[in-house]
């Protein structure tokens, strides 16, 4: 079986850059699942994008499928000889294997003996699997948005004009989207924009290169790295190179050359957010900031051409970012004619959600929440009411409009021009803290009761109004707001129950139409979220179930006991400890133990009981005052020394005894046992 390299390339007009990506993959991986399902053996599948291209290459891939031995099942062996001679049904399937029914064979099954035939049948060439596998392929990819262009019904993302498929040498006979398969691609659409016959696929990436592309989107996506930084070092300056930007551009250019350009510094007056905001979203730059870590009045652009006069294109990148930064010092201007108090009766004609009213409304609730917090906490009460009636006004300025994540920011800015006080205008930042899982959280007091509050209000009231997340929608993203309470009340270690701060902004509400049980149906729905939280720290599901059958309703006391049972499975104890805790539980339930721990030491008629009784009560003075203190792992670590007691109890004495006091007594032994982990969580559901 000869093997060869797989070209396939799809060519077309600018590709969404965001989507780019996403669109890569699909196609390399529904390829791939072709030539798997296909059983076509092959080493790599490498998926390569630009602007104007998806390709897939794949390495050492099979001419053709294995060989397969065919097995075919007949008639039971019983209806097909009638007095040693072949009936119908015989005659009939071997007809329909084309042989004689002597050069069929015998099949034993464990329900019997049939008729049966095997051949050996060829494997189907890669030409002749291909055009299905592309056909397929090109349809599942997940185009954002689909286009018809001139007089054809063909759709897809953008126009397409050329379609490669070359395995090894040969054009494979395909067509896809109205296009015939070729052995030619094009480069850049300036600098090489005559076709490019590819004699072997293995010519590709080199092939493009020397035609000013850039295929591999890594090597794109970290050349262009490399020149923005090169660039900040000539400037003695620090590029500031965000992720996200960073793939986006790489999704607009083949050949990318980095330029730095400038703007007047009158801009610098106008807050660097704002500025550097208009950059990204309108301009794709990258900014650069000073050693004191200030913005610089330059900026990289990232052509698509090499140009023999850069100025030109530096000054064109100029003109167009002026009139940009113009616009946000204008925003910022307006903005600052108006207190962000001023703009308080605006938030009435602004709505939240349809069933839980307006911006003022939700504000007007989470005041009682943020006041409730900030007395718990020990903040200032009137600062959080401060910050939640100006919380949201940023939302109604120029500034925040034109540029929807400048929210918090803004609102900042403007409170500290007003004269607010600080942890208030700290706060209309900290609200939105933390954005994702590990993220920063609030810092000032005030932030918290903010942050926690805005999150509390949302979360009670898309819950009352029936519209809890599902597995596929969480248009509120209620499972992120859960996970920042979370946060915020373990990484700020506020001891704070999570109960009665839902009962809270449940009271907030009126006439919700999920109101019953709605406070447990919140809580039960946020601790739920600790398995997802716990996964952050390496903490696995059996240790989140050991501490969720427990009744905790403090988050700061859940996270406390999750790492302590953690500390606590890594022990060589743990595994001994878990299966007797899992047998204690067991006897305990099918005896229906009335929960009784005071146990009889005149009862105690076995050493190995004793020395249980012992252990056990030793344990509970030494643990009682590590309970109190939340000191979880420390009282596991004295709670693993019973591990001998406990084997020795249950190798030596025989708990359902037929003394009926001997019995009971023996049962509240082990009750008192098992209460001393279930302080903690409840260990067997850790592996045994």
């Amino acid at each position: 079986m000869a093997v060869d390299t797989l070209l396939l390339e799809l060519g077309a007009e600018e590709l969404p850059p965001t989507a780019l990506d996403v669109l890569s993959d699909a196609f390399a991986a529904g390829i791939q699942k072709g030539l798997q399902d296909a059983e076509i053996p092959f080493q790599s599948v490498n998926a390569f994008a630009t602007p104007r291209r998806l390709a897939v290459q794949v390495t050492a891939l099979a001419d053709k499928q294995p060989d397969r031995e065919v097995e075919r099942r007949g008639p039971a062996l019983a209806a097909a000889f009638k007095d040693g001679a072949p009936t119908k049904a015989a005659e009939g399937f071997a007809r329909s294997c084309g042989v004689s029914v002597d050069e069929l064979i015998h099949l034993e099954t464990d329900k019997g003996t049939w008729l049966g035939y095997r051949e050996q049948q060829p494997g189907e060439s890669v030409q002749a699997l291909l055009p299905d596998i592309l056909h397929k392929a090109i349809a599942a990819l997940p185009v954002p948005k689909n286009m018809r262009w001139g007089s054809s019904r063909i759709e897809f993302s953008r126009p397409v004009h050329w379609l490669v498929a070359l395995y090894g040498r040969d054009v494979i006979a395909a067509e896809a989207l109205g296009l015939e398969a070729s052995r030619t691609t094009y480069g850049h659409r300036f600098h090489a924009p005559d076709a490019i016959q590819l004699e072997h696929a293995d010519e590709y990436l080199e092939a493009l290169e020397n035609a000013y592309v850039l295929a591999d989107r890594n090597q794109r996506r970290e050349r262009i790295r490399e020149q923005v930084l090169a660039e900040a070092e000539v400037q003695d300056a620090h590029a500031v190179i965000d992720e996200d930007l960073l793939v986006e551009v790489s999704g607009l250019v083949e050949w990318p050359v980095a330029l730095t350009g400038s703007f007047d510094e009158r801009f610098l007056d106008v807050p660097a957010e704002c500025l550097i905001s208009s950059m990204k979203a309108n301009q794709k730059y990258f900014h650069l900031l000073d050693a004191q870590g200030k913005l610089k009045p330059l900026f990289i652009t990232i052509s698509n051409i090499d140009s023999a006069d850069p100025q030109q294109v530096i000054s064109g990148n100029e003109k167009v970012i002026r009139p940009r930064l113009a616009d946000a010092a204008f925003f910022y201007e307006t903005d600052r004619k108006h207190t962000l108090a001023s703009r308080i009766p605006q938030l009435d004609s602004v709505v939240f959600q349809q069933q839980l009213g307006t911006l003022a409304d939700k504000a007007r609730r989470s005041r009682v929440i943020a006041s409730y917090i900030a007395e718990q906490i020990q903040g200032d009460v009137s600062h959080a009411q401060r910050a939640v009636a100006l919380a949201k006004c940023d939302l109604v300025t120029e500034m925040v409009l034109e540029f929807p994540e400048l929210q918090g920011i803004m609102g900042r800015y403007y409170a500290e021009q007003d004269g607010e006080p600080e942890d208030v205008a700290q706060a209309l930042e900290e609200q939105y803290l933390p954005r994702f899982a590990s993220d920063a959280i609030p810092q000032s007091a005030t932030g918290k009761a903010l942050a926690l509050a805005d999150r509390l209000d949302t979360l009670v009231g898309i819950f009352g109004i029936g519209q809890r997340p599902t597995g596929a929608k969480d248009p509120f993203a209620l499972r992120r707001a859960s996970i920042g309470v979370l946060n915020i009340l373990v990484k700020g270690e506020l001891d704070l129950d999570l109960r009665e701060l839902l009962s809270v902004a449940a009271e907030q509400h009126q006439g919700l139409p999920e109101a019953d049980g709605l406070v447990e149906d919140v809580l039960t729905y946020m601790l739920d979220r600790f398995r997802a939280w716990g996964q952050e720290e390496g903490i696995s599901a059996e240790m989140y179930l050991a501490v969720r059958a427990r009744p905790v309703t403090k988050p700061l006391d859940f996270a406390r006991r999750l790492r302590a049972v953690k500390a606590f499975a890594q022990r060589e104890e743990a595994t001994a400890l878990a299966a007797a805790n899992k047998r204690v539980s067991n006897i305990l339930s099918k005896q229906s133990h009335d929960g009784r721990t005071q146990v009889d030491p005149a009862l105690l008629q076995e050493r190995a009981e004793q020395t249980l009784f012992d252990a056990v009560t030793t344990c509970e003075s030494k643990v009682s005052p590590l309970f109190a203190a939340g000191n979880y792992q420390q009282a596991l670590d004295v709670l693993a020394t019973l591990r001998d007691p406990v084997d020795t109890f249950f190798d030596q004495v025989m708990v359902m005894a037929d003394d009926d006091a001997i019995r009971r007594n023996r049962l509240a032994l082990l009750a008192s046992l098992q209460a001393l982990f279930l302080a903690v969580a409840d260990i067997a559901q850790l592996p045994q």
